[in-house]
């Protein structure tokens, strides 16, 4: 008997994907985790107005002259700090270890204490951005950090621990595996920039085309590895956040701002990740830099866990018709 479910090679990483949709009718199968779920508290919000004293001292303001409107401040409680060289020690021969060196930071999105990403106006947004592409650019020019990642993770489901929206910065010491596997899907891809060209087939399929900003476009991409997984492409080639001009950088970021009040209209008030990939610091090869959006519906089980095979239940072209109010998620039309 032929299965209806599908493989699908995830080109950036190199890794299998199984599109198994049957499963999505299965009582429960969803356990959406709402991006509002109230984090308590014991204290003041530390990024509310008024409370600056309760953060280091800003790394970076923006905003008017005696007020702010983004604040960038060194995280309280680094994962990664130090300018200890990357130097590995093995301690027997299956224990090697080496300095988390690096430096962890926060970035306050806004004064407003519920405004998310999806609430943000353009301004605000070009002011988000324009933060990140400071805080890579003055990474850059550590001699410890080799590469920075900027999160976002919105509701406790998503790992936050503060309710007030915020991204993380860290510079770190070495290419994680992640990024060291898309430059490596980057480099095996024969047909110019794998992701240019992965847009400019899903404009002419249009499957999958989920927001179209002048200089970014969000897919739900063919090798989705969850239910309502989005991708955001900026238009413009280019392998590094930190110098892209500052349209592209709002045009992006509205983009974002398109994608999530799509998923929040049409899914609804979930917890969700944003993880920004930005080429190494003075990699060679090519790369396209982009973000990944992913939505806290499902929880991987023993099989994800084991094999590393991610199951989406959601195919990511049903997903696109329920974000786009074309289709109901039990493929219904609207």
């Amino acid at each position: 008997m032929k299965s209806k479910n599908q493989l699908r090679l995830d080109p950036l990483t190199g890794r299998w994907i199984a599109v198994a949709e049957g499963r999505s009718y299965r009582p429960s199968a969803f356990f959406p985790a709402p991006a509002s779920e109230h984090i308590p508290s014991d204290r003041n919000c530390p990024f509310c107005p008024g409370a600056e004293e309760d953060t280091p001292p800003a790394l970076e303001t923006y905003g008017p002259s005696g007020s702010w409107t983004v604040r960038v401040v060194p995280n309280l409680y680094p994962a990664f700090s130090g300018d200890e060289p990357m130097v590995t020690v093995s301690k027997g021969p299956v224990f090697t270890q080496a300095p988390a060196s690096g430096i962890h930071e926060v970035l306050i999105l806004s004064q407003d204490h519920k405004a998310t990403w999806a609430d943000l106006d353009e301004d605000q947004i070009g002011v988000v951005m324009a933060a990140m592409r400071d805080r890579m650019d003055a990474h850059l020019h550590s001699n410890v950090i080799r590469y920075s990642q900027i999160i976002l993770n919105q509701g406790r489901a998503a790992g936050a621990s503060l309710e007030h929206p915020h991204a993380q910065l860290l510079g770190i010491s070495f290419v994680p595996r992640e990024l060291a596997d898309e430059q490596a899907g980057f480099s095996r891809f024969v047909g110019g920039c794998l992701l240019c060209a992965t847009v400019e087939l899903e404009k002419t399929i249009d499957e999958r085309v989920v927001v179209e900003e002048e200089e970014a476009t969000v897919i739900s991409p063919f090798w989705a590895q969850s239910a309502f997984e989005m991708l955001i492409v900026p238009k413009s080639h280019g392998p590094h956040l930190h110098i892209s001009s500052p349209y592209e950088l709002k045009s992006t970021g509205i983009a974002i701002k398109k994608a999530l009040n799509k998923l929040r209209n049409q899914v609804g008030d979930v917890a969700y990740n944003l993880v920004f990939h930005s080429s190494p610091y003075r990699a060679i090869g090519n790369f396209h830099w982009h973000i990944h959006l992913f939505p806290k519906l499902t929880t991987k089980a023993g099989f994800e866990l084991g094999t590393g095979v991610s199951i989406n239940i959601v195919s990511p072209e049903l997903a696109t018709k329920v974000l786009l109010g074309t289709e109901a998620i039990d493929g219904t039309k609207n």
